[in-house]
C-alpha cells in the first residue's frame, strides 16, 4: 500500500511523512524528489531545458511508478510518499500505473490556508543551498505554485482525504493521517486498471461519429494522451466483439451491428511497451441524440469529445493520430488498409494521399 501525502509546496508534507513512518508499522519513506535529482544527472541538458518541472517529463512519472513497485517488492509494507501533485492528469497517470501493479493508494491532502503557506515559505531554509542564489529561487518557486494549488483544490478535495495541515505540529498532523489510514476513512483511490502486458497484445478500437462526421475520442486516466474507445482483445475473443464490448463499457453505447474493419496496424515495441497488432473498426454515425448520451461509467476515463481530424492532431499521440488518419481515408474509400507503424504496406494507399 502507498500513503500519498499531497499538498502545496510548504504544506509540511515531508516533515509529516517522516513522523508518519514512525506511526505506521512496517512503513518506508519514499520521496520521488530523488528521481528528479537523478534525472538531472542522466538526461541531456537539452532535454532538461525543454521543461520547467521534472514532473513534465514522462520518464519521471514512469520511474515514480516503477521505483515504488520495486521498493515494495524489496521491503514490503507501506510506502509513505510526500509529493505535490497538482495536475490531475499526472495524478491519474501515476495512480493508474500503481493500480495496474495492484498497489492501492491512499491519497491524503494536507490543506493549509494561504496565509500560513506564505509564512512557511518565507521561513523555509534549504540545507546546503546558497541563500543568495538557489534559496531565493526555491522560495519563489513555491510562491509561484500557490495559484496552481488553489486551482487544483476542486479535484483534490474531491479525490483525497483532507487533513488540516494548518497550525499543528508535524506529529499531530501525522497522527491524524495515521488514524485516517487505520480507520479506513482515507480510502483507496478509485482509479483501477488491468495489469500491464508482458508480451505483444492485440487491441481493437472503434471509431464513432456524430452528425457532423466528427470522431469520438476519450481521455484515459491511466496513461497520457487521448485514445479511441476500445482495448485489449481477451483470449479467445473475436476482435470486433472486443471492440463492441469496450465501447459499451467505456461509453455506455451499445452498437447493434458488427463494425467494419478499417485498418490493421502493427505497432513495434517501444520499451517499456511491447507493441502488437492494433485494429480500428468503423462503428458508424450515432443516430439521433445518441452522441449526446455518452456516459463514462467507470474511473478509467476522464472525459470524452467529438473532434475533427485537425483537432485530433493536437490530442492523440503521433502513432495513434497516424492510425486515425489512415482509418478515415479507408472509410472514405470503402477499403481496408494494412499498416506497419502507421505506414500503409502491401499495396497503394488511397488515391491522392
Amino acid at each position: 500500500m502507498i500513503v500519498w501525502v499531497n499538498g502545496a509546496f510548504g504544506a509540511g508534507k515531508t516533515s509529516t511523512a517522516r513522523e508518519l513512518v514512525e506511526l505506521i508499522p512496517n512503513s518506508t519513506l519514499y520521496d520521488p524528489e530523488v528521481i528528479g535529482a537523478g534525472l538531472r544527472h542522466l538526461l541531456p541538458p537539452k532535454r532538461l531545458a525543454e521543461v520547467s518541472d521534472h514532473q513534465d517529463l514522462p520518464i519521471w512519472r514512469r520511474l515514480v511508478v516503477d521505483t515504488a513497485a520495486a521498493l515494495l517488492a524489496e521491503v514490503g509494507g507501506v510506502l509513505v510518499v510526500p509529493m505535490t501533485l497538482l495536475r490531475q492528469d499526472y495524478r491519474d497517470e501515476i495512480f493508474g500505473g500503481l493500480a495496474s501493479r495492484r498497489i492501492p493508494v491512499r491519497h491524503v491532502l494536507l490543506q493549509v490556508e494561504e496565509t500560513i503557506l506564505r509564512e512557511r515559505i518565507a521561513a523555509r531554509e534549504e540545507p546546503g543551498v546558497s541563500e543568495a542564489d538557489t534559496g531565493t529561487r526555491v522560495r519563489q518557486w513555491a510562491y509561484d505554485h500557490i495559484e496552481a494549488y488553489r486551482a487544483a483544490l476542486g479535484w483534490l478535495t474531491g479525490d483525497a482525504h483532507v487533513v488540516d495541515g494548518g497550525r499543528r505540529t508535524p506529529y499531530e498532523i501525522a497522527e491524524a493521517v495515521a488514524e485516517a489510514v487505520r480507520s479506513g476513512t482515507a480510502r483507496p483511490c478509485a482509479i483501477v486498471q488491468t495489469p500491464p502486458p508482458t508480451a505483444e497484445t492485440l487491441a481493437a478500437g472503434v471509431l464513432l461519429f456524430d452528425a457532423e462526421d466528427r470522431v469520438l475520442l476519450v481521455d484515459p486516466t491511466y496513461k497520457p494522451g487521448w485514445e479511441f474507445p476500445g482495448g485489449v482483445v481477451e483470449s479467445g475473443e473475436p476482435p470486433a466483439t472486443a471492440g463492441l464490448r469496450e465501447v459499451a463499457e467505456e461509453t455506455g453505447i451499445r452498437l447493434d451491428r458488427t463494425p467494419r474493419l478499417l485498418v490493421v496496424d502493427w505497432e513495434p515495441p517501444r520499451p517499456p511497451a511491447f507493441g502488437g497488432i492494433r485494429m480500428l473498426f468503423d462503428g458508424g454515425r450515432l443516430a439521433g441524440g445518441a452522441a449526446r448520451r455518452v456516459v463514462l461509467p467507470g474511473p478509467e476515463l476522464r472525459q470524452w469529445r467529438f473532434v475533427t481530424e485537425e483537432e485530433a492532431f493536437g490530442l492523440l499521440p503521433p502513432e495513434r493520430y497516424e492510425r486515425l488518419r489512415w482509418a478515415l481515408r479507408a472509410r472514405a474509400e470503402g477499403t481496408v488498409l494494412n499498416l506497419e507503424d502507421g505506414v500503409p504496406v502491401g499495396g497503394e494507399p488511397a488515391a491522392g494521399h
